[in-house]
């Protein structure tokens, strides 16, 4: 693989090489699991109706089943035969008279319109009610398969299933659904400084966000987080991490340990397996390491946590997203509400936010600012090349 000027690999090259290792992970594969579980899935097959939708006649008010031509004239008093409620089975309707039904009732044999009932004035002791407007046919009938017909396309395959779409499954009686299946990810952040959230933070101690932060990161890209663990710089704590990682996982993710330090625990662990460790020229999240350990990807982020977060989005989301069967997510180009500078040979992913048409950094450049990062929306994204853009600049945003 080409490398750029200075031994430094391009984003492009990196997430290609990504890419290749992911390769299985992306393989498509399917699950059958019931509608109860399906929402935020994507189909893995395209879905046709089983059943008319309505699968009757049925009301669409409140009111009285009628013959068209008894309504013809108004006012006119008709006798009620009886109650239509939602749920009860066929009826006959006699002509001249009426049928008390409610929403969703079945249209009796016969009838062809629904008087609303806010348009009668009953009689209950007489047994009849006056009809004060009339009533064409088919008024307030919802016809047999007026919604969907059976056989009609109703959900296509790739369709990532809302609410809206699993009520349109329920209401065919679609009980199970064919979906991709989520990978299986597994997360390790490394380092002997961090702690979990809730200890007591003791002199030179900082807060795990990586672990946390890279979970949800997959989740929120249609994965499966199936460990979630923390080694301190001990190696052998690690590899014993990482041996339960890859047992239980499709891709292990971990954070840390990837530069030229002294307790670069991941680097020294992977390398001696074969695992590269490079620097790409972005930033930030210039260093990052790639291994294959028993068979399963491991990609090796760095452990400041917007380099973490940012290097997830560049390099795994991809894979994740094509995985499960969600859509990629789509580039914007916006123009800059400020002039901004770059660094020459580096390609930059500023956070950003979008405001109204525009967009502007939300942040200062430190690979440290978490905090300043929960206010981004995008990454703004700068070409290698680029060392300065004039207010009104279009710009590449990522959506986060």
């Amino acid at each position: 693989m080409s490398a750029m000027a200075g031994g430094k690999r391009s984003v492009e090259e990196h997430a290609a090489h990504v890419a290749k290792l992911l390769a299985a992970v992306r393989s498509g594969t399917r699950v059958r699991i019931p509608l109860s579980r399906a929402l935020h899935r994507a189909l893995a097959e395209s879905l046709d109706a089983p059943i008319d939708l309505p699968p009757f006649r049925n009301s669409q008010m409140d009111g009285y089943a009628v013959d068209s031509a008894s309504v013809a004239t108004v006012p006119v008093t008709l006798t009620v035969r009886g109650v239509l409620a939602a749920g009860d089975g066929r009826a006959e309707h006699e002509p001249g008279t009426a049928l008390k039904i409610m929403t969703g009732a079945p249209i009796p044999d016969g009838a062809d319109a629904i008087v609303p009932v806010e348009d009668t004035e009953a009689d209950k002791r007489a047994g009849t009610v006056t009809v004060h407007r009339t009533a064409p046919a088919g008024a307030y009938v919802r016809e047999a398969g007026s919604d969907i017909r059976t056989g009609d396309p109703l959900l296509p395959a790739g369709t990532v299933l809302a609410a809206r779409h699993i009520a349109a499954l329920a209401a065919v009686g679609v009980t199970d659904v064919f979906v991709h299946a989520r990978p299986r990810v597994a997360v390790i952040s490394t380092g002997s400084e961090l702690v979990p959230a809730g200890d007591a933070l003791a002199p030179g101690k900082i807060y795990n966000s990586n672990g946390p932060a890279l979970a949800a990161s997959a989740i929120a890209n249609g994965a499966d987080v199936v460990s979630i663990d923390h080694s301190d710089d001990d190696p052998d704590g690690f590899a014993e991490m990482l041996a339960h990682a890859v047992a239980v996982a499709d891709v292990v993710f971990t954070s840390g340990g990837v530069s030229r330090g002294d307790f670069e625990v991941v680097k020294d662990t992977l390398e001696p397996r074969g695992g590269e460790f490079l620097s790409v020229a972005m930033q930030p999240g210039g260093p990052q390491g790639t291994a294959v350990v028993d068979g399963i990807p491991v990609l090796a982020f760095p452990g400041n946590p917007v380099s973490a977060l940012v290097s997830f989005e560049m390099f795994a989301r991809p894979a994740l997203r094509e995985a499960s069967g969600l859509p990629a997510v789509e580039y914007e180009d916006r123009p800059l509400t400020r002039d901004l500078t770059s660094i020459s040979g580096k390609r930059q992913l500023l956070r950003g936010r979008r405001d109204g048409t525009g967009v502007a950094p939300a942040s200062g450049h430190g690979s440290h600012l978490v905090a300043g990062m929960a206010t981004a929306d995008v990454l703004i994204d700068i070409p290698a090349d680029t060392t300065s853009l004039k207010t009104g600049d279009l710009v590449k945003v990522i959506p986060l």
